[in-house]
């Protein structure tokens, strides 16, 4: 039993030896952590308690066959979930059950994930479609010779079009950004002419809606690596939004800063800031923007051509960078996106 013992001990993951009058056996210091009660000489409910786990123990104990089943758990302030398989063992003191627990709480995650990523795009989509049948459904009946519902159907069409267009487009900019993040771009690219030259391009979008675009830079040029499509990117997502919430008649201030030490990547970097004049954002939201299909009113954003995949773009593609976003707002008083990339 002292060679199972130290077997156990040198084990990563939690396990437990059930032996002799449904008591236990042994446990690792993983499984202690776990389970909080399992100490030899306790029955097993007291350490298990959960029906599901029990069930299973019981199962084993009577047929010897091995079983499975998941563990609910908690460490720190987080929820865990453990696959548990329950296999019949010989003990020097007779037949047994052991339990191994594996942690599949990423992999739990990553499931709920994709369920998620393929409820949101559903959703968003059928908004669009649906519209699309009735008014096609209406032009081909009540409206056929009625120009006037005609026209005014063909723009809300022509709109939904173009969100479903947009939406696709975000979905493979998104997959691309994903699939590339672990190769770091290191080609040369000069933020202060890539700003300028989101700048000029946004400016008649701006005007248009009586925003006030404005950017400050360092004289000589901030270079830095990366992929000059996607910090391209990033900047045209950050000031479009800017214009978009920050409100009509406002300005959007884009500030580029020389290269200093950045505490947050312990090393040399430049700060480009996007800040806008909006109604800022409540700090609950801010944890949670650049989910994807985030948005803190859902008409609203809708409504003005949004997917609520932009930022989370723009957290992809910066990571890819190694670099940092932060996002800083206070109810009334506007919001600073912080983008902060490496030179080194």
């Amino acid at each position: 039993m002292n060679a199972t013992r130290s077997l156990m001990a040198a084990l990563p993951f939690p396990v437990l030896l059930i032996g002799a009058g449904e008591r236990i056996e042994a446990a690792n210091a993983a499984a202690l952590r776990l389970l909080g009660a399992a100490h030899p000489g306790r029955h097993y409910i007291t350490a298990l308690r959960q029906p599901a786990v029990l069930d299973a123990v019981e199962a084993v104990l009577r047929d010897g066959a091995t079983r499975h089943a998941r563990y609910l758990g908690r460490s720190g302030n987080r929820d865990t979930t453990w696959q548990v398989t329950i296999g019949a063992v010989a003990l020097d003191t007779g037949p047994g059950v052991a339990l191994s627990f594996e942690d599949i709480t990423e992999v739990e995650a990553a499931d709920a994930m994709r369920r998620d990523f393929v409820t949101n795009v559903s959703h968003e989509l059928r908004t669009p479609i649906t519209a699309l049948s009735g008014f096609i459904e209406t032009l081909r009946g009540a409206a056929r010779d009625d120009a006037a519902a005609r026209e005014r159907f063909l723009g809300i069409m022509a709109r939904e079009a173009t969100r479903m267009s947009q939406l696709v487009a975000d979905l493979l900019s998104l997959a691309r950004v994903e699939q590339g993040e672990r190769h770091r771009p290191t080609a040369a690219v000069d933020l202060s002419a890539l700003a300028a030259q989101v700048i000029a391009l946004l400016d008649p979008i701006a005007a248009r809606d009586r925003v006030t675009l404005s950017l400050t830079a360092p004289e000589p040029p901030v270079i830095v690596p990366g992929d000059e499509e996607q910090l391209r990117q990033v900047i045209t997502n950050l000031v479009g939004n800017a214009i978009k919430y920050g409100g009509a008649g406002r300005a959007v201030e884009v500030t580029l800063g020389a290269v200093e030490p950045q505490p947050e990547l312990r090393g040399p970097g430049v700060r480009l800031v996007v800040r806008d004049q909006g109604e800022g954002i409540a700090a609950h939201h801010l944890p949670r923007l650049t989910e994807r299909f985030y948005r803190i009113d859902q008409h609203r954003s809708r409504d003005m051509g949004g997917t609520g995949l932009g930022l989370a773009i723009v957290k992809h593609i910066v990571n890819r960078h190694r670099g940092r976003l932060r996002i800083e707002s206070r109810e009334g008083q506007g919001s600073r996106f912080i983008v902060i990339l490496p030179v080194g």
